[in-house]
C-alpha cells in the first residue's frame, strides 16, 4: 500500500460538507471507485486550488450501480452522456461520476484499479485515480478554456518514481505522439529535471516518429483534434473539409469535455 497523503481544496463550507457526505455514502456502499481531480492532483504534488466539484471515477458496469446509490439515499442523480459521464447533485453542488472520456478512448478499466494510493479527503480515507492514469486521462484535455498541461508536468515532476511507464505508454499506444508532446514539454519546462522521464521511452518515441516521416501522408485527411476539444475543432469538420474521428455531436460537450476536472 502506498502512502497515506491529504488532498484539499478551495470550496465553501457548504460545498465541503457536500463532499464529505458524499465520501462517506461512496464507501458505505461497497462500489469500487477512485478519486481524480483537483483533490487528487492536491494530494499528489500539494497544490491546493478551487474546485467546482469531485471527480469520481468508476468502471462501466458500476456506474448505475453509484448513482442508484445515491438516489436511494435522496440525491438527485442526471445521466449528461450515456457514454461517459452522470452528476449526483444537492442543489446547486453536485460531483461527477465518470467511467470514460468523452470522446471514449480511455474507459476506466481493471488496470485503473492495479496499484493503491489513498489521501485523507475531506475527513475520509478513499482510494486515488492512480499517478499513470492520472496523466492518461489528463493527456486528453486540451481546450482553449481548459488545458491540463501544467497538470501532467507537476505528476511528472513530484511522482515519477511512481508513474508506471510501461502502462502509460499502453494506455496511450494508439495516440502515442500525444505522449510524446508531454514528455517534450516537461523537458521544455524543467530542463534539469529530464531524468524523470526515462531514457528508453523517449528514444522509443522518438524513433516512432522517425519511421513515421518516412511514410507517404495518409490519403484521408483527417483532423484528431476533435479527441482534444470538440468544440474548437468542430469548424475543421464542418467547414475545412476535414473527416471527423469523434462523430458528428459535440456542441453539447463544450464545457465539460474529456471528464478530467
Amino acid at each position: 500500500m502506498s502512502e497515506l497523503r491529504e488532498g484539499s481544496a478551495t470550496v465553501t463550507a457548504e460545498a465541503e460538507a457536500f463532499y464529505t457526505e458524499s465520501l462517506k455514502l461512496l464507501i458505505q456502499s461497497d462500489i469500487p471507485f477512485l478519486l481524480g481531480g483537483t483533490y487528487a492532483i492536491s494530494a499528489y504534488t500539494g497544490i491546493t486550488r478551487p474546485t467546482k466539484d469531485i471527480d469520481i471515477f468508476c468502471r462501466g458496469g458500476d456506474f448505475p450501480r453509484i448513482l442508484s446509490h445515491f438516489q436511494d439515499h435522496g440525491f438527485e442523480t442526471e445521466i449528461e452522456d450515456e457514454r461517459w459521464i452522470g452528476k449526483v447533485k444537492h442543489g446547486e453542488l453536485f460531483f461527477d461520476v465518470i467511467f470514460n472520456s468523452a470522446v471514449a478512448i480511455n474507459p476506466v478499466n481493471d488496470r485503473w484499479f492495479k496499484e493503491e494510493h489513498r489521501a485523507v479527503i475531506c475527513g475520509s480515507d478513499v482510494p486515488l485515480v492512480a499517478p499513470t492514469e492520472m496523466i492518461f486521462s489528463k493527456s486528453f484535455v486540451q481546450m482553449r478554456h481548459k488545458y491540463d498541461g501544467p497538470d501532467v508536468a507537476h505528476m511528472i515532476l513530484k511522482q515519477h518514481d511512481r508513474i508506471d511507464w510501461k502502462r502509460l505508454l499502453a494506455h496511450m499506444e494508439q495516440h502515442w505522439e500525444v505522449l510524446l508532446i508531454h514528455l517534450l514539454n516537461f523537458r521544455f519546462i524543467y530542463p534539469t529535471e529530464r531524468d524523470r522521464v526515462p531514457d528508453w521511452l523517449v528514444a522509443e518515441l522518438l524513433e516512432r516518429m522517425q519511421e513515421r516521416a518516412k511514410l507517404p501522408v495518409a490519403q484521408t485527411r483527417i483532423c484528431r483534434g476533435r479527441l482534444f476539444s470538440r468544440e474548437d475543432y468542430l469548424i475543421d469538420v464542418t467547414e475545412w473539409g476535414f473527416a471527423d474521428v469523434v462523430g458528428e455531436e459535440g456542441t453539447k460537450q463544450s464545457l465539460k469535455e474529456n471528464g478530467n476536472g
